[in-house]
């Protein structure tokens, strides 16, 4: 089985080379990602526990799916590719918005990512991969605004920023 690469940019998305996924996360380089975020008809947005295994981050609540795009392979496809691989199904994708932050982590690992949001509407329930996901729920987003409040620590670092980011885009 091969390394996973992601794909190493500039702040303006010009590609820069590849690098093994643990190293461009250990030299905390800026490299291509995305989140996906399903939203149900209630207006409730699904979320996934990250399994307890995972390298960084385990056991805690996240956006649907989220990941890195392969080496020529574009931002939706991956997408796509995820969220059958994580949630077991797929759904219309619309990238929303993009922007670039960066997460250090305690294990000494950093996300540094120029992240492109897509928002999907779904009233399917998936049928996860236990690998990567643990568990799953739909949450309303005020609700889940008062959580992150109220546990931060249940949550991915990056998913409070995407969130954050997230919800004043989407305002009403």
């Amino acid at each position: 089985m091969s390394l996973e690469k992601v794909v190493l940019v500039d702040e303006s998305d010009k590609v820069l080379g590849s690098m093994e996924k643990i190293e461009a996360h250990e030299k905390a380089l800026l490299h291509r990602a995305f989140s996906v975020f399903v939203i149900n008809a209630k207006n409730e947005l699904m979320l996934q526990r990250r399994a307890l295994d995972k390298y960084h981050s385990p056991g805690l609540w996240t956006n649907t799916c989220c990941s890195h795009p392969r080496v020529d392979e574009s931002y939706e496809d991956a997408a796509h590719r995820r969220m059958h691989e994580e949630m077991g199904f797929d759904c219309d994708l619309k990238d929303e918005f993009s922007f670039i932050y960066k997460a250090p982590f305690e294990n000494g690992l950093t996300e540094h990512e120029l992240d492109h949001v897509f928002v999907g509407y779904s009233e399917k329930t998936p049928t996860i991969n236990t690998e990567e996901v643990d568990s799953w729920k739909w949450i309303a987003m005020d609700d889940l605004k008062a959580d992150i409040i109220e546990n931060p620590e249940n949550y991915t670092a990056w998913f409070k920023i995407i969130f954050e980011k997230f919800s004043e885009y989407f305002k009403s």
